[in-house]
């Protein structure tokens, strides 16, 4: 048996791939999902986002600086020297004694500041110019409609004022902040500021209701003006709704199953449609409200004073408008003062002056900041970003490099990318930041240039790399998105992991398998009913839990499918308005303005997220990498068969059975999956190579789910081919050819693909799954007479494989079965099969003339069979003397050949093939009186003698998997040797 026949389908699986790390990353290059160029060299968006970021940090910073010196100015020259001098009053009440409260005010203001600044999430509340406008939203309706409320009740009641208006505007700013605080104490709270504040909002319109308006029934502008019982009705048309919204976001489990069976997985939708639609409505009914009292340009001015406060996320921009009025309101009457010196007037103005510019560089910051949607949309147009994920991650690094820069020196080299931005991310606590990190990760991996860059920075993080793996067995239901993307990175990490330098990673790998876990039917003898029944009682307990766990993450699931959905609306819309309006175009003004609208629709259109494939299955995944390390070294192979059920979890995959149509895609590449790598694991060489084979061929269903597999007719070829190379590798160990030879099911469902009783040989496919059968075909027949046997059931198969050896992609399969039938089951062909034999040896003796290596040693073992069964036919064949010398030559020539290099890996066995050709030749009388000649003129007996004494001990093995000799002859080569050396002396 020669080696080729088990390495003829090695590349069925793949090969190792290692990634070389280069000295020079290249530039260029495409990024699907992530941040594309800029792991190896940031891409011009990137760079952009970076050159506009660090200039809005400028000027906060030299903000900062100046305020530093304002209050380092005010409290040592002002307030520590000119005192006395502030507070004095002067007779022409220009209002200079108000310079001293000027002043500590603005030194309180800035004392504020300068005490958040160490405290990151104070000063992101407070006094942050990234935040200081947060966007409306609809959300922002419900907190007006709480202002105009207020406003409407103190208003009725005669309590309104500038000072009670200021107030207000106070207490919803406070309210606005600690709603948008991110911190885990205040989740409650900001639930319930959630839940309960639309009914709030709408239950405060109910106290000006009673309110009589016959008061203003004579001043009333309009002729009908709207009475109570009407006021309550739409009042109570309102307050339902809400209520009934409300109550569908209780954490109950009977209303969860209400609103979902209701609603279904609409039902986020329809909350925000009815929420927004009862606010504006309200806020129509307090504006009508309040036109019974007060002037149109009053409630407008009350409406933009709402608007505003609801807009500032902090007190930046309020803070800075202080420093501005405060300023300008002193910076011009200093000069006039004439009870302040010469020195006091100058240090009020370089104080005034440098606070006029802390607020003015602060204001501008904040409204050049507003505008960092466009360098963000940019980028995420130009970086490959595609979804709302792809625009969240831009906003997450935008986020990231501001921080960065703000915490570093401005204009101090620093490394802010998004390549460090995804790794600071993967390493961070933040769920949210790790899911990005990670997403981004598999970005980078999707092309040569990042992932190059990737691979290499991973391998010098073992921080990174550690996190990454113990991802996989994060078992947190909101943990399932980062697992995915962990096992997706972590696929294309072990093509080239050493998995000793990380303690634990095949455990961590093997955990995933258990996502798929399915309920096993069990024995009634042995399933006890108290068993189910607590599995059932634990159930029922977690299930509330489980609920209000992941009840928010649901809703923000529906939020992002809904502006994913309204982002692909817009999209198709502005598809459909270009083709509509592309033959419309007349003239170049018309052409123009097409091009101007398109530019900005594709500036501002988000691309379609690239959806998860069917083999983004966790089970999958976690098969794909046991497979990449299995091929990544014999270290990793022994890990792998330590790991405790692994294999027998992988193996489980190939019975994968579901009752539902729904999972049949699951099921193939599940199925599929776990094919790939038995047959990678069963193809690993070397020692820890039979340990594996022996692991996984001992399992007791191996073999069913096998034959299973080639028995349904619905499998592909692929199914097929797969499972023919993994019989044809477990059966290099002889009980385990018994084994299979004992059910002849699997047999001939081997030899109906190598045959090809369907009659399709239309694709390559085809023609690989006939040579992976015959490999495997092949090795079941080595040293197996039983085995042959039961091939001979076939009728007319010697005639079946005469032909195959006249086909070049199967002449070496053909003719190794040919040889094992001829050796171990000779005495079962009948005539007509030894009829078709000299057939089979006239195409193997034109072959053996051109090749070498493996090829040359199976043709000579069958040509030696085929002479011992019949070696009339076989001298009949070499009548001619020409051929005779050609093909004694040839023997002589390979022999000579193969003593200089010794017996090669893939070869062992070819010297001895040629001895037992000669044995043969000598031993048959009709040989040796034709050949004495030739075997004299080629000067064999001094070839033997060679072999002689360059004898090997691996030429004693079938073949070879790295360095560990497989099946290994009964008869040593040496009393080969022997014994041909003793046939050739008699002349």
């Amino acid at each position: 048996m020669a080696p080729n026949v088990v390495d003829g389908a090695a590349g069925a699986v793949g090969g190792e791939h290692r990634v070389r790390m280069p000295a020079v990353i290249p530039h260029g290059g495409g990024g699907a999902a992530a941040a594309g160029k800029a792991a190896a060299a940031a891409t011009p968006a990137e760079k952009g986002l970076n050159r506009f970021v660090r200039f809005v940090v400028l000027m906060e910073r030299v903000g900062n600086a100046l305020g530093t010196l304002a209050f380092t100015w005010a409290t040592v020259v002002l307030l520590g020297g000119y005192a006395s001098d502030l507070g004095k009053d002067d007779p022409k009440d220009d209002g200079s004694h108000f310079d001293f409260w000027y002043a500590t005010a603005i030194v309180f203001l800035e004392a504020t500041r300068m005490f958040t600044r160490n405290n990151r999430l104070d000063y992101q509340l407070f006094f942050n110019t990234r935040g200081a406008f947060r966007p409306v939203g609809w959300n922002a309706l419900i907190a007006i409609l709480c202002f105009f409320d207020v406003f409407v009740i103190l208003l009725k009641r005669d309590y309104m004022s500038n000072v009670g208006l200021l107030l207000m505007a106070i207490i919803l700013a406070i309210g606005r902040f600690l709603s948008g605080l991110k911190l885990h104490i205040c989740n409650p709270l900001r639930r319930a500021t959630s839940l309960w504040s639309p009914l709030v909002a709408i239950l405060l319109m109910a106290p000006p209701l009673p309110d009589s308006v016959s008061q203003y029934i004579y001043d009333d502008p309009y002729d009908h003006p709207v009475d109570t019982s009407t006021r309550w009705i739409v009042f109570t048309t309102l307050l339902v709704p809400v209520l009934l919204v409300t109550i569908s976001r209780l954490r109950f489990a009977r209303i969860i199953k209400l609103v979902d069976s209701t609603l279904g997985n609409k039902k986020v939708f329809w909350r925000r449609v009815i929420v927004n639609l009862c606010m504006i409505v309200a806020l129509g009914m307090q504006v009508f409200m309040l036109r019974l009292d007060m002037d149109l340009s009053v409630i407008m001015i009350v409406q933009a004073c709402a608007l505003a406060v609801v807009s500032f996320g902090n007190f930046q921009i309020p803070a800075a408008v202080v420093r501005i009025v405060l300023s300008l309101l002193r910076l011009g009457p200093i000069g006039d003062n004439t009870k302040y010196d010469h020195n006091l007037v100058a240090s009020l103005k370089i104080f005034y002056g440098m606070v006029l510019g802390q607020g003015m560089l602060y204001v501008l910051a904040c409204a050049l900041e507003f505008f960092s949607f466009i360098p963000r949309r940019y980028l995420v147009r130009c970086g490959g970003f595609r979804g709302q994920q792809g625009v969240e991650s831009v906003n997450l690094y935008y986020a990231y490099a501001f921080e960065k820069c703000m915490q570093e020196g401005v204009l101090a080299p620093k490394k802010i990318s998004f390549s460090t931005f995804a790794m600071d991310s993967v390493n961070s606590d933040s769920s949210k930041n790790q899911f990005y990190g990670i997403w981004m990760m598999h970005g980078f991996l999707q092309s040569e240039p990042t992932k190059t860059w990737l691979l290499s920075e991973l391998t010098s993080s073992s921080k990174t790399m550690t996190r990454i793996i113990r991802m996989l067995d994060w078992k947190s239901q909101k943990d399932t998105t980062i697992r995915l993307y962990a096992a997706k990175v972590t696929t294309e990490l072990a093509k080239d992991l050493c998995v000793a330098t990380f303690p634990g990673t095949v455990q961590h790998v093997s955990a995933v398998f258990d996502v798929d876990s399915r309920r096993k039917r069990g024995n009634p003898l042995l399933d006890a009913d108290d068993e189910q029944e607590e599995k059932q009682d634990h159930f029922l307990s977690t299930e509330d839990s489980q609920e209000e766990e992941h009840d928010e993450l649901r809703d923000v699931a529906h939020d992002q499918e809904q502006i994913r959905d309204q982002h692909q609306g817009t999209d198709n819309q502005k598809g459909t308005q270009a083709i509509s309006t592309q033959p419309v175009v007349i003239n170049e003004e018309n052409s123009c303005m097409l091009r101007c609208w398109r530019r900005i629709s594709d500036f501002w259109s988000i691309p379609k997220e690239q959806p998860l494939t069917d083999h983004d299955f966790l089970p999958a995944l976690a098969m794909s990498i046991i497979g990449n390390l299995a091929g990544c070294g014999q270290d990793n192979c022994v890990e792998i068969v330590k790991a405790a059920d692994l294999i027998p979890k992988i193996i489980g995959f190939t019975s994968y059975k579901s009752d539902t149509t729904s999972d049949v895609v699951r099921q193939k590449v599940l199925l599929k999956s776990s094919l790939k790598v038995l047959q990678r694991l069963t193809r690993i060489d070397g020692e820890i190579g039979i340990t594996l084979r022996y692991e996984i061929s001992k399992h007791r269903f191996l073999l069913r789910n096998l034959t299973e597999i080639l028995q349904d007719s619905m499998n592909s070829q692929e199914f097929r081919k797969l499972v023919a190379g993994i019989i044809r590798n477990i059966a290099v160990d002889g009980s385990i050819r018994q084994e299979i030879g004992r059910t002849q099911l699997t047999i001939n469902m081997l030899m109906q693909a190598f045959l090809n009783t369907e009659g399709t040989k239309s694709t390559d496919a085809d023609h690989l799954l006939e040579k992976v059968a015959g490999q495997a075909l092949a090795m079941l027949t080595t040293e197996s007479v039983q085995n042959c046997l039961v091939m001979l059931k076939e009728p007319e198969f010697i005639k079946k494989l005469k032909i195959m050896i006249h086909d070049d992609k199967l002449i070496y399969v053909a003719a190794t079965l040919l040889c094992n039938l001829c050796q171990h089951a000779r005495t079962e062909l009948t005539e007509s099969d030894l009829k078709e034999l000299p057939h089979a040896l006239r195409k193997v003796l034109e072959r053996i003339k051109d090749i070498e290596g493996a090829e040359l040693e199976i043709l000579i073992g069958l040509s030696s069979q085929i002479c011992k069964i019949i070696p009339e036919d076989f001298t009949r064949e070499l009548h001619d003397i020409q051929i005779k010398r050609r093909f004694v030559n040839r023997l002589v020539d390979a022999l000579n050949a193969n003593t200089k290099t010794r017996a090669q890996p893939h070869c062992p066995g070819i010297r001895r093939v040629i001895l037992e050709q000669v044995i043969n030749m000598v031993e048959c009388n009709y040989c040796y009186a034709a050949y004495a000649d030739c075997f004299n003129e080629f000067k064999l007996a001094e070839t033997l003698s060679t072999v002689e004494q360059t004898l090997s001990e691996a030429e004693n093995y079938r073949f070879f998997l790295g360095d560990t000799g497989l099946m290994e002859y009964s008869t040593p080569i040496s009393a080969l040797v022997a014994r041909a050396k003793e046939l050739t002396a008699h002349d």
